[in-house]
């Protein structure tokens, strides 16, 4: 565990201000170990309804040169062989904490709370909660619901092949 945290703190502070590690980890793989570093994009606050962009390509790239050259210049990782890998969490993480629930802003989720299981998109987030956009039914018609976040037992982001347009491209005319 020290390890870990030791790698945090020397990433983080090449990493910038752009981006925060949201997980390191360290598994040993023979005579090499994994090092596993996912990043983010910083958002300024656990509260808000834009949707934060997912990292490109280009920046995952770029964050793994950083943290490789950090790793290769300084002693934390020792004379021992290891292998790099950079990524953002994928849409296996749980939802845990107020952030994740920012960064699922017009995302589906899979919510199971004290009250039961709920799906619907992330309109917002407040500082207490969720606001959900949940479909309509046959006995319910399509409605918003806020899910306070001390309600929350499990959050899951659902993976959507044909995602609804955005705003922007619903106003173009054809």
């Amino acid at each position: 565990m020290a390890l870990e945290q030791d790698i945090r703190e020397q990433v983080s502070a090449a990493l910038g201000a752009d981006l925060v590690i949201d997980e390191v980890g360290v598994t040993p793989a023979g005579r090499r170990r994994v090092v596993r570093v996912t990043v983010e994009r910083l958002v300024d606050s656990a509260v808000g309804d834009t949707p934060v962009e997912p990292l490109t390509l280009d920046e995952i790239a770029d964050a793994t040169r950083v943290v490789s050259d950090t790793l290769d210049s300084g002693d934390t990782m020792g004379e021992q062989p290891y292998t790099l890998e950079v990524s953002t969490p994928g849409t296996d993480r749980r939802l845990q904490e107020p952030m994740h629930f920012r960064r699922a802003v017009d995302r589906l989720v899979a919510l199971t709370t004290t009250e039961g299981e709920v799906t619907g998109r992330v309109l917002a987030t407040t500082p207490d909660g969720l606001d959900l956009h949940v479909k309509g039914t046959k006995k319910k018609p399509p409605h918003t619901r806020h899910v306070p976040f001390a309600d929350i037992t499990k959050g899951v982001v659902q993976v959507e092949f044909t995602r609804r347009p955005t705003p922007s491209t619903d106003d173009t005319e054809a």
